[in-house]
């Protein structure tokens, strides 16, 4: 079986790409890898706390391995990545895999920088339907909440907001089932391979003017967006 490891965002794309790479069987994943804002020590992006992605690990079964981000330039971010990896590959790992489904340009970001330190990326859930891809992530019993999403596309009402059918049916036309185009990023608190469920409570919802740096192009689009409403998610 090949070693990997899985680039985990904590959210329902990384949730459902894992559920897929356990149920082949191809893959040992033998750590689940996610970049940190080393100053609010929250999952970059996505604003999630760091104490919630340690809850998931956990709750999974698979290790957890932090790349801590500071702001500067993305030179600095690609050289701590590089360097996380390469002590993964000294334990055999050969594989990284991702839960992107449609952004390209990211894909071939993520190619390059893996080509550097001769690891090969694997995307299971690239250009599958998005509005098949989130109905099958309901049915199969998935739980997840929006912990973020961008005012280009939804208001402050979407933000803490479960993934279920009625989440779907409301979507706006204009917003991707998926929210692939960056409307919106979620918190996974249970799945079918979850020990137990996350109890969660809603805190603090924030809005954050689009002036934040970013080492990753998951928020990017063409729209004008002005910002993203957060939404603090506690463990109860």
């Amino acid at each position: 079986m090949k070693k990997a490891i899985f680039c985990w965002s904590g959210g329902k794309d990384s949730a459902y790409a894992l559920h897929q790479i356990l149920q082949a069987g191809e893959y040992d994943v033998k750590y689940l890898l996610t970049t940190i804002n080393g100053e609010f020590k929250r999952i970059s992006m996505h604003g999630v706390r760091e104490s919630l992605l340690e809850q998931q690990a956990m709750m999974i079964g698979i290790p957890l391995l932090k790349v801590m981000v500071y702001e500067g330039s993305n030179v600095e971010y690609e050289q701590q990545m590089a360097h996380t990896l390469l002590q993964a590959k000294a334990e055999g790992v050969t594989h990284v895999i991702f839960g992107d489904i449609f952004l390209a340009d990211l894909r071939a970001y993520r190619e390059q920088n893996l080509a550097k330190v001769d690891l090969e990326a694997v995307f299971p859930l690239w250009q599958k339907n998005t509005q098949q891809l989130i109905e099958d992530f309901v049915a199969q019993g998935f739980k997840t909440m929006t912990c973020c999403v961008s005012d280009a596309y939804l208001d402050e009402t979407w933000v803490g907001r479960d993934i279920n059918h009625a989440f779907i049916e409301e979507l706006p036309s204009q917003v991707d089932a998926c929210g692939e185009n960056g409307e919106y990023h979620t918190f996974c608190y249970d799945a079918p391979y979850f020990k137990q469920a996350i109890a969660l409570t809603i805190g603090e919802k924030v809005y954050k003017p689009l002036l934040v740096k970013t080492t990753d192009a998951v928020c990017q689009s063409d729209n004008q967006t002005k910002g993203f409403w957060f939404c603090d998610l506690l463990a109860v």
